[in-house]
């Protein structure tokens, strides 16, 4: 899905500093299947939204089994604080092995597979797929 960008409401403060320009008043949406880290110009977007990706399928195991913060620590080998993070999308200190410990300790397999791009690709990416149980 392509982003296309809309205009912000103009604030309470608008042209006290002169008129604003477009790049000040519109902003760039993102869509269900766009990397909200490419949009956001992070370096190594792709990774963040792999980590990403993991994490919420951690999190979504944790709920399923209707595991506390402790309880889910206990299970993963960590302190509830670990959790914690994981839960608030703070993956800065999470490594993508780490996480896939995480998930195997939760009962699921992690494959990884690498393939050709495809021609129509300039570069080559870092993609998480979770797919749902049976």
């Amino acid at each position: 899905m392509a982003k296309q960008p809309r205009r912000s409401r103009p604030s309470s403060r608008a042209g006290q500093n002169g008129p604003r320009t477009a790049a000040e008043t519109s902003v760039a949406t993102v869509g269900p299947n766009d990397n909200v880290f490419a949009a956001l110009d992070l370096p190594a977007a792709d990774e963040w939204l792999a980590k990403a990706e993991l994490a919420r399928a951690i999190q979504k195991q944790i709920e399923q089994r209707r595991l506390t913060q402790v309880q889910a620590a206990a299970t993963l080998g960590g302190v509830q604080s670990d959790i914690s993070n994981l839960a608030r999308g703070r993956l800065a200190g999470y490594s993508m092995e780490r996480l896939y410990r995480f998930l195997n300790a939760l009962g699921q397999d992690v494959r990884i597979v690498v393939q050709p791009k495809p021609r129509t690709r300039r570069q080559a990416t870092v993609r998480a797929l979770v797919r749902k149980t049976a």
